[in-house]
């Protein structure tokens, strides 16, 4: 389910969780993270209307982690 977005959503947290590289240069690990944020609203863009209510909501509140662990359950949603 929306396994396009799932990439995007880990990429995201990839990203951010590169200490590394946002170390080594922090400019560049910024363009990368707003780059890969951009491709995850611009999806929803796309998307919009045509995906799960709870999704929406994730999306729209930018509640990126949220909307990953929805796709990554199958469409289920046991948090807060």
């Amino acid at each position: 389910m929306h396994d396009d977005l799932a990439a995007l959503l880990r990429h995201r947290k990839e990203t951010i969780a590169d200490h590394a590289f946002r170390d080594r240069d922090s400019a560049a690990h910024l363009d990368a993270l707003k780059t890969v944020s951009e491709e995850i609203l611009a999806w929803h863009q796309t998307h919009r209307g045509g995906i799960p209510a709870r999704l929406e909501h994730f999306l729209t509140n930018c509640s990126f982690d949220k909307a990953l662990v929805y796709l990554e359950s199958g469409g289920t949603w046991t948090g807060h």
